[in-house]
């Protein structure tokens, strides 16, 4: 990106940030943090040490992230980009989960309830035995 494009993205992504709270040092290096982290598909304690802490910048996208502001930011772009609409997002849904996420137990967790279970004829007869006198 460009400079004028950056300027351009932070100026739209301070105005979605909360009124509230401190504001924080570096937006530019935050955003940076979420494309590496997006892009190269690691894991927070993985983020170079140039970010910052990684716990510092999971709690800030979590912080964010449950404020809304991520979704006022990428409406905000969409609605003042002219080809938005030519630009197909995807989510979690058609995205295929790792091997290791369909390891539980199936099988049918279905009970028979009580009262059908007294209604019912047993399966077997038990023999009867006559105690010796």
């Amino acid at each position: 990106m460009t400079e004028k494009d950056w300027d351009h993205t932070l100026l739209v992504f301070r105005a979605c940030l909360p009124r509230r709270g401190r504001k924080a040092a570096d937006d530019r290096l935050f955003l940076e943090a979420m494309h590496f982290f997006t892009v190269e598909n690691v894991r927070w304690r993985a983020l170079p040490e140039r970010f910052g802490h990684w716990n510092t910048v999971w709690k800030r996208f979590d912080r964010l992230s449950k404020a809304g502001v991520f979704e006022a930011f990428f409406d905000t772009l969409a609605a003042m980009s002219p080809s938005a609409h030519l630009i197909q997002m995807f989510d979690s849904t058609i995205v295929r989960a790792h091997v290791s996420a369909a390891g539980a137990k199936g099988g049918s967790k279905a009970r028979r309830s009580d009262a059908r279970v007294v209604d019912s004829q047993p399966k077997s007869t038990q023999k009867r035995t006559i105690p010796a006198i």
